[in-house]
């Protein structure tokens, strides 16, 4: 099974991915982890991830591109994968798309986690004073919100479009939210 999964900020993406890739027998593959890993490793694609970052940049789509293709050329990623945090633009999708045509692999499934704005900032606000993250306000979560439900619709669509998008609603508990997921998933 090779699948996206996408979600807001507080979605539950982090919990329910690592129950789904358990569920299917394929790695959860988070560009966040493959840029910590990089810079710990300090391959080049690593240092050139730390560079962006201690300039206070995003990461380009061109560094990121080639991290998620090395990623899905490991052995592990033959029988699936699911990414959480890639594609995160459309040039990403279709760069992506190319990735998988070069393996002779396509996406089974689009999940995308919905979950009401209100109840996940509140979600995220009280995460925020239990990890101590001053930086997690609710204006700054409120900003990334915006964000996302801006730069991620397009994605959405585009899955919608091919027939690959499945929705599920994010709220509840987890184990019903899994549910809900392997059963929309089939």
């Amino acid at each position: 099974m090779r699948l996206i999964i996408l979600g807001p900020p507080g979605a539950g993406k982090g919990t329910q991915s690592g129950r789904i890739a358990a569920h299917y027998g394929i790695p959860a593959i988070s560009t966040g982890d493959i840029f910590r890993a990089h810079i710990a490793g300090r391959t080049d694609l690593g240092r050139a991830v730390e560079e962006v970052i201690a300039a206070g940049g995003y990461v380009t789509d061109d560094i990121t591109n080639a991290i998620v293709d090395e990623r899905l050329r490991e052995a592990d990623c033959r029988p699936g994968f699911l990414l959480d945090g890639y594609p995160r633009t459309l040039a990403q999708v279709e760069a992506l798309d190319a990735m998988l045509a070069a393996h002779g692999d396509a996406l089974d499934r689009v999940l995308e986690l919905t979950v009401d704005d209100e109840v996940v900032v509140q979600r995220l606000l009280g995460r925020a004073q239990v990890e101590g993250r001053s930086d997690d306000t609710e204006e700054v979560i409120r900003d990334r919100m915006a964000i996302y439900h801006r730069e991620t619709a397009p994605l959405a669509k585009r899955y919608a479009d091919r027939g690959l998008l499945v929705q599920v609603d994010g709220l509840g508990e987890v184990d019903e939210v899994t549910g809900r997921i392997v059963a929309s998933l089939g």
